[in-house]
């Protein structure tokens, strides 16, 4: 875990160099989205997003994946890249085979020292998911399915495990703001970073949020809309805010391998099933 008075720090060191007077306005934008320096990456960058950011069609498709890894940091085979796909410091951006990014997704890697991102064989990123690095790691292991509007942000590291399963507008959140003293705005007292572990295998419900310094064990199921504080134990289904176990997925159920009606209190109207028909996680 991150130090607080070091995580500011480093947030401190990102907000001064973007907004430095003594940098031109190249200078600066370069540091926000390039990540490295001198004109060829920029010019690099800026020629492949006139040619082909916005291009509808097979055609648009063809040349992203032809030009995109170009500017990433190592791209693997038949990667698809949607239109409108945002990248920032794509250098630190790592892609394997068959991965797919869908129109509007948003990777940004930014930070003055960390690693960026990866995303494992046969990762599928659904549209307009983000995925933003405050100086931070993301790692999204093989065959990961993340639905649309999902956004996962790390100021540390996280990481989400193979096959799981995250339906659309859930929230994983790798970072939290110190709030001790009443004298300071929120903003100016720093933050923290324990970083997020989801295990292999589990499923997220619609509109999940993941706290920072949680960590969900392998083949776990959150209910849709519970939020996890904390540690939920492997094989668990776990609902509500704070979301809590109610099953452990080892022991009998009902037929269709789904927990009895009665494991959710009545009362909780945030413990629905992970299957809401508003998940949005198919392809």
């Amino acid at each position: 875990m991150t130090s607080p008075r070091e995580h500011d720090a480093r947030i401190t060191v990102i907000q001064r160099e973007l907004f430095d007077e003594r940098k031109s306005k190249s200078q600066r934008y370069a540091d926000l989205v390039i990540g490295q320096p001198g004109w060829w990456a920029l010019l690099k960058y800026e020629a492949i997003i006139l040619v082909c950011w916005g291009m509808p069609g097979a055609l648009g498709l063809l040349l992203r994946s032809r030009l995109y890894p170009l500017l990433l940091g190592s791209c693997g085979r038949d990667v698809v890249f949607g239109t409108g796909v945002v990248l920032r410091h794509p250098h630190k951006i790592h892609i394997a085979d068959r991965v797919v990014v869908d129109d509007g997704c948003c990777l940004d890697a930014k930070g003055t020292d960390n690693q960026g991102i990866r995303l494992g064989r046969g990762v599928f990123l659904g549209r307009n998911t983000i995925l933003s690095c405050k100086n931070g790691d993301i790692v999204i292991e093989d065959e990961a399915n993340i639905g649309f509007n999902t956004e996962i942000f790390s100021a540390s590291r996280v990481r989400v495990g193979r096959k799981v399963l995250i339906a659309a507008y859930t929230y994983l959140v790798g970072g939290d703001h110190l709030y001790d003293r009443i004298d300071l705005p929120v903003l100016d007292q720093g933050r923290t970073a324990a970083g997020i572990d989801v295990g292999d295998h589990v499923w997220l419900g619609a509109h999940v949020v993941v706290t920072d310094g949680s960590r969900v064990g392998r083949d776990a199921i959150i209910g849709a809309g519970a939020v996890v504080v904390g540690e939920i134990p492997e094989f668990a289904i776990a609902v509500g805010t704070p979301a809590r176990v109610v099953r452990d997925r080892r022991t009998p159920t009902d037929a269709g391998g789904r927990p009895p009606e009665s494991a959710a209190p009545e009362s909780d109207t945030s413990a629905r099933s992970p299957s809401d028909k508003s998940d949005g996680y198919t392809l």
